[in-house]
């Protein structure tokens, strides 16, 4: 058989590195595959960016339709990022009988409908192992290893910009700006980091865990988000030294009793618990299957190799099923929209919560709080308060039971209105 021919759109440095792997392990790849990986395109608008590949001239392209439009082609590899274009890509690829390989969580995560129905009709495959995780194998664990489960639930530490300003702010002793500024000079932010710091890039790699897991669409913006900009190293610092908590970014989808609570927020968890020793520009998944239990996979979740090694995986197996004749015989994923997905809101979530209260040094002001608190359903486990300072504002801090989220926050709402709270009271969430 001839072949399999692939075009790559888009050569930063997870496609160039993609060439590369597929150049240097020819032999391997093509005795595992049954035959040869060519590629037929390389395409980026600057050009500059492909004279390190080893390739002719004639494969060498500025234009993307000369990608789409050669019928050749079997794979088309996009790897621009962004939505609408690289949407507009995948879908022209697909109409024309291509299947596709990606890497971009954005445009899967708001188009997962019509790329996946899109691959149904036309009998096509779309792997897309690299957006989530990079070289992270989590999305072959969901899809294959972890078939013969009903997947519980899925938490993770899906960012690595996030867990390297939050580790450095715990293990350094570093404020927000610092940090940021650490992982900007060190390669792991962003020059506009926004996405990752609200938590919207966590978010859509969580909304496509969440699709794989549960058969259908859960859009990331039925996921709950808040973000680490207004973290304050007193809470890691107490929440560690006093309680023995790290906080970290948690992406977190569970589904219980048919109802599915989804949330990418700021998360204390136990000292003891394995994603707790998730550091820096590391990532990790912990999943819980109602037949394998708990499992945790972890990785470099960024990176140009990283990421390249996970579309050259998909390559490879997409090549294989060409080879065979089995590409489209299957769907790669369960994808069907008459699977209902029931999303609990926020305020019906139950956790056991940290709170901070800034409060004036009188007396009974714990009293006044654990009053309210009791009123509004939510019962006290643990509770330190600092020594008094005279004129300055005492930190409260109270970690409480197992209660709904909408009655922390509305017991929250009445605490803060009162005279002798000086500030905004900070809450977090607390992982069982």
């Amino acid at each position: 058989m001839k072949n399999v021919n692939i075009g790559i759109i888009g050569c930063g440095t997870v496609g160039v590195n993609v060439a590369k792997i597929l150049e240097k392990h020819s032999v391997i790849i093509k005795n595992r595959v049954g035959c040869g990986i060519n590629i037929k395109w390389v395409c980026d608008k600057d050009l500059s960016k492909l004279k390190q590949l080893n390739l002719p001239k004639e494969k060498i392209t500025s234009d993307i339709n000369k990608v789409i439009l050669d019928p050749s082609v079997d794979i088309l590899v996009e790897l621009i990022g962004g939505n609408d274009i690289s949407k507009k890509i995948i879908i022209e690829a697909m109409d024309r009988g291509k299947h596709i390989v990606t890497a971009n969580k954005a445009v899967l995560s708001k188009y997962w409908d019509e790329i996946f129905s899109l691959a149904l009709r036309k009998k096509l495959l779309v792997y897309f192992e690299a957006a989530v995780g990079a070289g992270i194998p989590v999305i072959q664990s969901l899809n294959e290893g972890l078939a013969a489960n009903k997947i519980q639930s899925i938490v993770g530490i899906l960012n690595g910009t996030t867990n390297f300003i939050l580790s450095k702010m715990t293990d350094n002793n570093m404020g927000f700006s610092e940090a940021l500024k650490l992982a900007q000079k060190s390669g792991f932010a962003e020059a506009n980091p926004l996405l990752d710091l609200n938590g919207s890039d966590a978010a859509q790699k969580l909304s496509i865990l969440a699709s794989i897991a549960f058969g259908n669409h859960l859009p990331s913006e039925k996921i709950h988000r808040e973000g680490i900009s207004d973290i304050s190293p007193i809470d890691i610092k107490y929440a560690k030294n006093e309680f023995g908590y790290v906080l970290k970014l948690l992406a977190s989808v569970k589904n219980e009793n048919g109802k599915i609570s989804a949330t990418v927020c700021p998360t204390l968890i136990d000292v003891e618990h394995p994603l707790a020793a998730v550091e820096n520009e590391y990532n990790a998944i912990y999943i819980d299957g109602d037949s394998c239990g708990d499992i945790m996979l972890y990785g470099k979740g960024a990176g140009g190799p990283a990421a390249a090694s996970a579309v050259a995986s998909d390559i490879i197996y997409l090549a294989t099923n060409i080879f065979y004749g089995t590409a489209g015989k299957f769907p790669f994923i369960l994808y069907d929209k008459k699977i209902k997905l029931n999303i609990r809101p926020v305020e019906d979530i139950v956790s056991k919560y940290y709170l901070r209260f800034s409060t004036a040094d009188k007396p009974g002001v714990l009293s006044k709080i654990s009053g309210i608190l009791g009123k509004n359903n939510v019962s006290i486990s643990a509770c330190f308060q600092e020594e008094r300072h005279k004129k300055q504002a005492v930190p409260v801090l109270i970690l409480t039971h197992q209660t709904k989220e909408g009655n922390v926050r509305k017991a929250i709402k009445i605490i803060d209105d009162l005279p002798v709270v000086k500030s905004k009271t900070v809450m977090f969430r607390i992982m069982e």
